[in-house]
Order: C-alpha cells, then structure tokens, then sequence
C-alpha cells in the first residue's frame, strides 16, 4: 500500500494478527466521505444522508453468524428510531449477495451498502484489513454534521461490538 496508514497488528482474525489499512478515526473527528454501492449501478456518498444520524455498523461479511447478528440487531433497534436516523451496515460483499441476506432474514431497517470496487470506505475508515481486503468490524455514529459521536473498532472480528455503548450514545444524540 503506498500512501496509507499501515496499523500493524491492530486487528486480529482467529487471534492472529492483521493490518489496518488507513486512519484510526476518533470521536470528535469529521466523518471522511464514501463512495458506496446500495446496488450494482447506484454508488451513495456521505451527501446522500445529510441531516440525519448516521449509524454505521461495518462488518466483514453479512454471510457470517456475528455480522449476521449484528445487522439483525441493529434492524430491530433501527424500528425504535426516529425518522432523523439511518442505519447503514457497510461490508464489502457484493450488493447481490446483501440483498439476497437482507430478503432471507427480514432485513427491511437496515440499509446495506457494499464496499466492493475501491475498499475506498474501509481506507478512509481505517477498517481495511489489508491481507484479506475486508473491512474489520466497528461501529461509528455520526451526527448530521457528520461529525464522529461514537467508535468502536473491534480487536477480533469474531467479537460483537457493544451494541448497548452504542446504541445509548445513539439516543443521547437523537
């Protein structure tokens, strides 16, 4: 990688350690922009949520059990919610595959966004694991002015992240 944040060992998948690739993002910080797909032809920025909080829960692969838990977590939370607040759970799966998970599993809140063609997303957020070009699992809220409210990088992609921390910070703001 040239020109990037290398955090070595900042990460672990199975214990091992792994590199993240970018900044890692604190509370008070501006939310970088993105460029996402919410499906194969329709990319959506940062622009696209201005006004709103911004809930964004990054997981590996919805096709696992804990990113699988966490995007059905947060699907039931996101019903509590008010009009002012969206969720977006981001992974670096195809949008085919996010849409066949979402219709499986009743996923109707939540709205998945795929970080397929640049890992542009995972680069600004520092969650790039750079050997397996997944995005580690974390959780950033931000405020409608896309300023960072709440992070949490996970250590172990197999961790849940702690969905009540961030589910309080999230009522404090809306």
């Amino acid at each position: 990688m040239t020109n990037a944040t290398l955090r070595k060992g900042a990460a672990t998948v199975g214990g091992q350690p792994v590199t993240l690739v970018g900044p890692e993002l604190k509370v008070g910080d501006q939310a970088p922009d993105f460029k996402l797909n919410k499906d194969l032809m329709t990319e959506v920025t940062l622009a696209d949520y201005a006004g709103k909080i911004k809930l964004i829960s990054v997981v590996p692969s919805v096709d696992t059990g804990t990113c699988d838990a966490q995007t059905r977590r947060f699907n039931v939370e996101a019903d509590k919610l008010g009009d002012n607040v969206v969720v977006l759970t981001v992974s670096v799966d195809l949008p085919f595959a996010q849409a066949r998970f979402c219709g499986a599993a009743g996923i109707d809140r939540v709205v998945t966004l795929s970080d397929y063609k640049t890992r542009g997303f995972g680069k600004a957020y520092g969650v790039l694991i750079d050997e397996l070009q997944l995005d580690q699992r974390a959780i950033f809220l931000v405020d409608a002015n896309n300023t960072i409210r709440y992070v949490e990088y996970l250590v172990e992609m197999k961790e849940h992240p702690n969905y009540e921390a961030a589910l309080a910070a999230l009522k404090e703001l809306a």
